[in-house]
C-alpha cells in the first residue's frame, strides 16, 4: 500500500443497493443487471462508500460476463462488452464527483478496482463457494473464460483488477497466468474461508501462487467471518512477498443458506 499505510476498501455493493430498496436476490446477474437498468443507483452506492472514507471502490461486475449478459439480458456481444466496461466508467464518475466536491488531492484520489468473480458466479448454483467446477476444467479453459472480462475492465481504465472469492487453486493459477497477458494491469486476489480455501487447498498454497506474479499487489481473504481473518493471515505471514500487501474483505459473519438466503 502507498507509504505503508493501509487503504480502506468499500463495503458490500449489493448490500448497499438493497438498502436503497432494490431487489437483487435470486438474480443470476445480481447487481450487474443494474449496469443497464439503473446505473444511477450504482453511482450513488459508490459515492456513499467514498463519502464514508473508502480509498478503493469495486465495480458492479462480480457476476458480470459476456455470456451472462447475452443469456440473461438478450443483448449482443458488443453491448455486453459495453456493459462490462460501464462498470468502470460509473465508478470513475463517482470518484470524479467525490474528488470535485471534497477537493481531495490527486495523491489521495480513490482507486477503482474492476471486480472479477469466479467462474462459479456465472453458473449461479452456489459452486463459487466450493470450487467443484474447476475439477473438470483445464487451466486453459478457465483462462479462456476470464479473458474477455479482464480485457474489458482493463480497457475501460480500472486502476487494478480485484479477483474476488476465488475458491479453487486451479482457478487461482489460471488467473495468475492470464494476468501476464495484460502487462500494464495490477491486481489483488482475495480468497475465501479460513486456513484452507474453499476447494480444501491450504491458504498457504494460494499465497505461494500469488507470489509468482509481479503484477499482484495484494493477496488475502474475502467473503468470510471476521473471526477467521487473524488465524488465516498468521498461517501464511512468513510467505508474503515483501512487495505484496494483505487484503482483508470479510462479511459481517452470517452464513449463506441456498434456501433461506
Amino acid at each position: 500500500m502507498a507509504d505503508n499505510q493501509p487503504l480502506i476498501l468499500d463495503g458490500g455493493l449489493a448490500t448497499e443497493l438493497e438498502a436503497q430498496g432494490i431487489h437483487l436476490q435470486g438474480d443470476p446477474l445480481w447487481s450487474a443487471r443494474l449496469l443497464q437498468t439503473n446505473p444511477q443507483a450504482i453511482r450513488e452506492a459508490h459515492y456513499s462508500f467514498l463519502r464514508s472514507g473508502a480509498d478503493v471502490i469495486t465495480t458492479a461486475t462480480y457476476q458480470a460476463s459476456i455470456p451472462g449478459f447475452i443469456t440473461h439480458m438478450d443483448v449482443s456481444s458488443e453491448c455486453a462488452r459495453e456493459l462490462l466496461m460501464s462498470g468502470v466508467h460509473l465508478a470513475k464518475e463517482s470518484v470524479k464527483r467525490f474528488v470535485s466536491e471534497s477537493c481531495a488531492t490527486e495523491q489521495k484520489c480513490p482507486l477503482v478496482a474492476g471486480s472479477v468473480g469466479p467462474y462459479g458466479a456465472f453458473l449461479h448454483n452456489g459452486s463459487e463457494y466450493t470450487g467443484e467446477y474447476a475439477e473438470k476444467m483445464r487451466i486453459e479453459e478457465l483462462k479462456e473464460w476470464h479473458r474477455p472480462q479482464i480485457g474489458c475492465l482493463a480497457a475501460a481504465g480500472a486502476d487494478l483488477i480485484a479477483f474476488e472469492t476465488i475458491p479453487s487453486i486451479k482457478e487461482a493459477e489460471a488467473l495468475v497466468e492470464l494476468l501476464r497477458e495484460f502487462p500494464n494491469t495490477k491486481a489483488g486476489s482475495p480468497y475465501p474461508d479460513g486456513r484452507c480455501i474453499s476447494d480444501g487447498s491450504p491458504f498457504t498454497d494460494a499465497v505461494k501462487i500469488a507470489n509468482r506474479s509481479l503484477q499482484l499487489v495484494a493477496v488475502g481473504v474475502n467473503c468470510c467471518s471476521p473471526a477467521l481473518v487473524e488465524q488465516l493471515l498468521d498461517s501464511a505471514g512468513s510467505l508474503l512477498s515483501p512487495d505484496m500487501s494483505w487484503v482483508v474483505y470479510p462479511n459481517s459473519g452470517e452464513e449463506w443458506d441456498t434456501e433461506q438466503g
